[in-house]
């Protein structure tokens, strides 16, 4: 059996705790060896939590310990291009959380200099890995649904787990850029990556406009060659917690997929308890648990993948250029939804700063 592939993870909260967690389920293909995170403490108390040997307060001094060989980013997306760079010259491998970055300027430096540091620039779009999800697309493989004319996919809460989320200065957009990479990358996946031509987005902030100048509830609709279609949506606006799903129509069937209602456990709680599913404010009254959460997502399984990448075994199927489409397409949809009107693609955004710039009007603001 191949040695273990020793992987170092940037940052420390949220996301972090995912990867960390879900690599540690994996078992035979990698294993965390060093944490780092700027803010104090944050580090050395997740570390310590999942038994990581080593921690640190600068990325880069990670990244000059010899046996790390993958460095996942859980940073704000502004830090994604710089960090990737950092950790392609010091020799390891990238995987980069969603979005790939800010800017498409970003994302080909990106791709180009790992590339000619001879690293794998892999991205992190997990759901490529989602259990039920990829059974839709087996069986949509498979003929199952004759030929397949919508895919949609909708993810929705009521708003992000980091105050940076918030600062588009940070993010760079709100929800669309947050959680419409999801849908973007999903459909495109789905339907085997067919040319795109036309994308049309509606958005605005409705809820928390005292928090962003993002939004934070939008519909992406992506018009792909031959016909097909794929639907997005996406909410920070949407309480009681996580909403995930899908639904698939062909000209012989369809099927659809919630991913938490089939794994969950109805339940009523006077009193409520300590957890039921990501982003639910309360678990007082009538809640969903869900079980075997980051399996169910397919964290565990993207991270394996990714270390199997390492090892040669297999070839990414998540890639930087995958990252760099969803890029193209964030643009384009906050355009649309700037303008009021359907986009051609492919969409030339060089030379703007963020995705939200298109769209953000600040005589919306209160």
């Amino acid at each position: 059996m191949a040695e273990k592939v020793k992987v170092g993870v940037i940052g420390s909260r949220f996301e972090a705790d995912i990867h960390v967690a879900s690599i540690k389920q994996m078992g035979e293909d990698a294993e965390v060896v060093a944490i780092a995170s700027p803010s104090s403490g944050n580090a050395e108390k997740l570390a310590k939590h999942y038994g990581v040997p080593r921690w640190f307060t600068d990325y880069h001094t990670m990244l000059a310990e010899p046996d790390v060989e993958m460095v996942t980013i859980t940073a704000p997306n502004r830090l994604h291009c710089q960090m990737t760079i950092d950790i392609a010259n010091a020799g390891k491998h990238v995987v980069c959380e969603k979005p790939l970055c800010m800017t498409l300027e970003e994302a080909d430096i990106m791709i180009e200099h790992c590339a000619r540091k001879g690293v794998l620039l892999m991205y992190a779009e997990e759901l490529f890995f989602t259990p039920k999800y990829v059974k839709a697309k087996e069986m949509a493989d498979q003929g199952a649904f004759g030929d397949v004319y919508l895919v949609k996919q909708s993810e929705k809460h009521f708003g992000p787990h980091g105050d940076w989320f918030w600062d588009v200065e940070q993010s760079g957009g709100g929800v669309l850029m947050d959680m419409g990479c999801h849908g973007i990358a999903f459909c495109n996946w789905f339907l085997d990556r067919p040319t795109l031509e036309r994308v049309t987005a509606q958005g605005g902030t409705y809820v928390h406009k005292d928090k962003t100048r993002g939004d934070d509830n939008c519909i992406v609709i992506l018009e792909f060659a031959g016909g097909r279609v794929g639907l997005v949506e996406d909410s920070w606006a949407r309480t009681g917690g996580m909403d995930d799903r899908i639904e698939i129509f062909g000209s012989k069937g369809c099927t659809y997929g919630n991913l938490h209602m089939g794994n969950a456990l109805p339940t009523f709680s006077e009193v409520g308890f300590g957890y039921a599913v990501e982003k639910a404010p309360t678990t007082k009254g009538w809640t969903y648990p869900v079980f075997e959460e980051l399996w169910n997502y397919g964290f565990p399984q993207e991270m394996a993948h990714f270390a199997r990448c390492v090892r040669g075994k297999v070839a990414p199927i998540a890639t930087g250029e995958d990252g760099r489409f969803v890029q193209q397409v964030l643009f384009a949809a906050y355009q649309s939804m700037g303008a009021g009107q359907r986009v051609d693609m492919p969409f030339d955004a060089f030379g703007v700063k963020k995705p939200i710039d298109l769209w953000f009007d600040p005589k919306r603001m209160p």
